[in-house]
This record gives structure tokens, sequence and C-alpha cells, in this order.
């Protein structure tokens, strides 16, 4: 009977150690983009597991301690504006996290990551088991069997339909063998024009950030000196001349440190130039060989901390041992900006950002994330980087073709983070957090989706995602003139989705544009070259002149492609869309009304497009 009982004891011990969860999603990694895809997947009716191996959420924009946003500060849409609202809520305003100059959103990580906290309890579809590792990963016929175990050494295995990889570095797509690309790409693989006639495997400079506490006038928090510290290490370091907009050189340590300035008297310590950066490239490295190399990444940083204080006399700026939950006061993981990046549906490279309209593959058609920051690499630490000048690489707002975050010949796997099908080059710009946010907005989209339709990641409608991604206040199109508040929000970013009418991208310092000119006219000739595409027979019409359209220049168009509207029809469309003026045939009609006219009428947008933008069959 003891022995008996002896096995029951022990069967229940061995069934508690190897607990098993069913659910719709299983995403690996609860970082940046690992988050907003959980809340995006849960806002659709789907449940899923996140899986954590550190105990906050947030990833690059906390868990890394990289709290100063850059970019997609005009475009502040999606669940990125709702992360932002939440922070101008905590902190009284817009103003108040306007702290540092190298962006106009800082906080303290730990509070980013007490609202993502938050924003994921407020969904009663998301599981995030934290302190978690993944182990194995296997494709089943029902979908994905995950394998983990936590820092005690339970396992849990989790079974889903759809796997979502938000790993930091694509350790999941690389684990499954999916194709993938590293470091410096060839101009033979991308056709750009600033890529290297020979590829390589160097990737950008990592940094591990520390945040700073300023502990008042007199203080002195000077850390011991560190092993192999040499004050020549930092020379130069307070120059903060701005490259991007060809500003003079600038000698200033006070405004180096004010880069990244935190509400509350914090700094986040992350200086590129003869900073805290450093060359590790650890992407194919095992987790244990990654810790160990990463401890150089920290010696790093507390050089440089070192000289802060006792060479640039900043004694009273001391390392904030209550930031983060660990013992030696820095973040749980390092901000690494590059990783292995998809072989994916689409690659999304220089040209399609440069000249989006110009391009073989109609990318801009198939957008579901948008970002404005301009192309941005650092090999400041490498030492003999081949020679691109990145910063230099004139580029407007773009956006991201889904075909990116879906492998061109893997089933069942959502890619996300910085390891979406983008070339070398144009990381640089898809780094930066509100667009791996997005992403995450995105890749939660796709999957809850296939899900709810019963469908492969890769058999999902473009539009129906992007519809939904609308549905949800996020762009599709980088147009800084239509965001959600906009009344006709949706109809404009879905007629620049179709390229009928298009936008104007412009470079502009570290927040590029693109505009819409919603109240601009638009003429007669410029409405029929973009309905061309989706209407072979006005290729031999040329009934239409430079003239600014109107009412009746649009019926004489629609007309050409046998679709007959009256003026009443289009009288009431325009009524119910909130426009009084008086409408008669004459009347010269904007982007803005053509593009509520056009949704209506003849709705281009619900025709199908496959990964390269063009148009499907009917």
């Amino acid at each position: 009977m003891k022995y008996i009982l002896g096995l029951l004891v022990l069967f229940s011990s061995f069934h508690a150690a190897t607990a098993q969860l069913k659910t719709d999603v299983v995403i690996v990694g609860g970082g940046a983009s690992g988050t907003t895809a959980a809340i995006q997947v849960a806002r659709l009716g789907v449940k899923t597991v996140v899986l954590e191996e550190t105990s906050w959420l947030g990833g690059m924009l906390t868990a890394a301690g990289v709290s100063a946003i850059d970019g997609n500060h005009r475009l502040p849409a999606g669940l990125w504006g709702e992360f932002r609202a939440h922070l101008y809520k905590h902190y009284g305003g817009a103003k108040a996290v306007e702290t540092g100059w190298v962006s106009n959103t800082l906080f303290e990580p730990a509070v980013g990551n007490r609202i993502l906290k938050e924003m994921v309890a407020a969904e009663s579809n998301i599981q995030v088991i934290y302190e978690t590792a993944w182990q194995k990963v296997q494709k089943t016929a029902d979908g994905w069997l995950v394998e983990t175990k936590n820092k005690n050494g339970k396992s849990t295995t989790v079974a889903a339909k759809v796997l979502i990889d938000a790993t930091e570095l694509g350790d999941v797509m690389a684990y499954l063998q999916v194709p993938y690309y590293l470091g410096m790409d060839s101009k033979s693989l991308t056709n750009e024009p600033f890529a290297l006639a020979q590829g390589n495997d160097i990737v950008q400079d990592l940094t591990y950030v520390v945040t700073l506490k300023d502990f008042g006038k007199g203080a002195d928090k000077t850390i011991a000196k560190p092993a192999n510290y040499n004050k020549d290490e930092f020379a130069g370091s307070c120059d903060v001349a701005d490259p991007a907009t060809f500003d003079k050189d600038n000698n200033d340590c006070f405004r180096m440190l004010t880069y990244g300035r935190l509400p509350n008297n914090k700094f986040m310590i992350n200086w590129p130039k003869k900073g805290n950066d450093i060359y590790l490239n650890i992407v194919e490295k095992s987790r244990e060989e990654r810790q160990k190399m990463l401890v150089d990444a920290k010696q790093m940083t507390l050089r440089f901390v070192y000289y802060i204080q006792n060479e640039l006399g900043f004694k009273n700026l001391g390392i904030d041992y209550d930031e983060y939950p660990t013992k030696d006061g820095f973040p749980m993981i390092p901000y690494h900006r590059e990783s292995r990046r998809l072989k994916a549906k689409s690659l999304f490279a220089l040209q399609h950002v440069m000249t989006p309209y110009d391009t073989p593959e109609a990318y801009y058609r198939t957008g579901v994330v948008v970002g404005d920051y301009t192309i941005d690499h650092h090999h400041y630490k490498y030492g003999n980087a081949p020679e691109i000048d990145f910063v230099k690489i004139r580029v407007p707002s773009y956006n991201v073709p889904m075909g990116s975050l879906i492998p061109a010949d893997f089933e069942g796997l959502i890619v996300s983070e910085k390891s979406i099908g983008v070339t070398n080059i144009v990381n640089g710009a898809t780094r930066l957090q509100p667009v791996v946010l997005g992403i995450g907005q995105a890749v939660g989209t796709i999957a809850g989706i296939a899900v709810k339709k019963g469908k492969l990641p890769s058999q999902v409608s473009i539009r129906e995602v992007q519809e939904s991604l609308l549905d949800n206040k996020a762009l599709i199109m980088p147009f800084i003139d239509v965001l959600p508040g906009d009344s006709h929000f949706k109809a404009m970013q879905k007629i620049g989705a179709t390229g009928i009418l298009r936008g104007t991208g412009i470079p502009y310092r570290w927040a590029n544009q693109t505009w819409f000119y919603p109240e601009r006219e638009v003429s007669q000739y410029e409405l029929m070259q973009g309905l061309r595409t989706y209407y072979p027979v006005l290729n031999t019409n040329w009934n239409a002149s430079g003239e600014a359209l109107t009412v009746k220049g649009l019926q004489d168009i629609l007309k050409a492609i046998q679709k007959e509207v009256s003026l009443a029809e289009i009288r009431t469309i325009l009524t119910k869309a909130g426009f009084k003026p008086t409408i008669e045939e004459q009347t010269v009609i904007n982007r803005r009304w053509t593009s509520v006219l056009l949704d209506q009428l003849v709705k281009p947008f619900e025709r199908e497009v496959d990964y390269d933008g063009s148009l499907k069959t009917n």
C-alpha cells in the first residue's frame, strides 16, 4: 500500500512539474512586439499565451532600459499611441515627458513596464508566463507545441494553432531552420544603391544601458574604478553634433547627458559616440555564451559611468539600483539593434522606402505598420566596418509590407520584433520602438484572423488585416495629416493604400514625412492616372485634363468605367460624410471628398492584393 501511495505521489509531482496549456496563439517573447501582439490577439477575441524570460513586459523599451522613444511622434496611432497616452496620463501631459533632447517621449523603464502590464491585465484572453524560457518548439498536425522551463525548473508544454516569434534575436525561427539573413547585405541580394558589393556578417553595435539618478548637490555616488579603465577610451564623448542635420561640432558634456534625461532626475546612458556602444556579435551564440560575452558590455558601460563621474565631474549621478529588479542595477537585457532577418514573402529594401511608387513591387499597398525615423546604424565600435554613410541616406516616412512578417516558405509561423524581412540598411529604421510596437499589433492581427478564419497566417487576406488595423486606430499609410482623429480617416487611408491618390514623401531631419494633403485639389488627369491600374479600359481614354476635378468631371470618369452616378447620389454621400457646402456639377472636389466618394462608389480597396501589392484577378 505504501508503495502504491509513493507512486501516486511521484506521479502527482511529475504531473505538476510538466503542466500543459492549450491556447490559440503562443507568443515567444514578451518584448515590445510580443506585448502588443498579445493585446491585439486578445482584442480580436482570441486566446493567447505569452512566454517571457524576465519578470517584465516591453523588452527594449523597458527591460533593456531604452525608454526614450525614437520616431513616430506625429504618428501616434494604434497601440503605440495608446501606450503614449498612458504615459501622458501618468506624468501629467506631453511636456512632462519631453525631458531629454533625443526624443519627445521619455519615461522611467519601471513605469513603462507597469503600464504595459496594466494594458495586458485589462484583456481576459491573455496569459503571461514570466521568468520562463522556451526549450523546444515542435510543429504538429494541429499547430505547435512549445516546451518551456521556468526559473524553478518547472516544465510546461503550450499547445497552440499559431506561433509568433517575438524573441529579441529571432531565436525561434533559427531553431526551426527557417531561412534568414544576418549582417550587411550584398547589392546582388537587395538591389539597393547603397548596399555593399560583398555581404558580411557584421551587425550593429549593441548597448547595455544603465539608468543613473541625480542624488543631489554634494552627493558622491562614484563607483569603484572598473578593471581596464582608460579615460582615453571615451575622449570625444561630449561631441553632441548632429550628423543628420549637418550641425557643426559642439562639445557639451552636460548636453550629452541630457540626451536621455528621463523624468524624476534620471538619465538613460545609451550614448553612441565614444560612449557605451560595443560590438558583440552574439546572435548565433548559445544562451550561455551570450551571457558570458555580455559581461564585456556591462563592463563597457561601467567604465563610461566612471568616466562621467570621475573625469567629467558628475559625481552626483549614481546608478539607480531601484529601477530594475536586478542586483547589479543593470536592466535585464541589453539593447540589440539588429537581429536575424527573416527570408520573407516580401524583402523590404531601401528603394521601397525611398521611392515606394516607382518600384516593381507595390509594397505600399500592403502596409501594416508605419515609421518615420531615418536610416540610423551604429558601427562606432567595430573598428573597420565597411563604409556606408547611413545617416545621410535620405528617405521619407514609410509603411512596412505585410509580407515582411510571413516566412517565404514556412507555414504557421509569424515573425516580429527586429527579425522581420527587411534589408540590413532598412533595419536601421524599422528597429525603433514605435515601429516594433506596431509590428506587434500587425502580427497579432494576422494571428487573430488566422485563428478565427481557420486559415494559415500566409492565407489571411492583406486587405482584411489592414481593415482590422484601421478599425483599431492603427495606420497602414504613413500620412502625417491623416490620423485616427480625422472623421474621414479610414476613407483616405484606404484610398491611399490603393495608390489611386498618392502621398508626397519628404526627408526631414530625424522625423521624415509623407503628406496626403486632404484639402488640396486633385486634377482630372491625376485621378484618371490613379484609376488606370484598377480599370484598364481607361488606358485608351484621354478625356481627362489637368484642370481641377469637379463633380461633373468625376461623373464623367466614372461613366467611362461603366459606373453611372447621379448628382443626387453624390450629394447624399457627401452630406452623410459631414460636408455642408452646396454641391453642384461644377463644384471642385478636393482629395478628401474624392477619397470618400471613391470609397463609397467604386470601393477599390476591396480589391484583394498579393504580397507584391499586385491586384488579384477576380
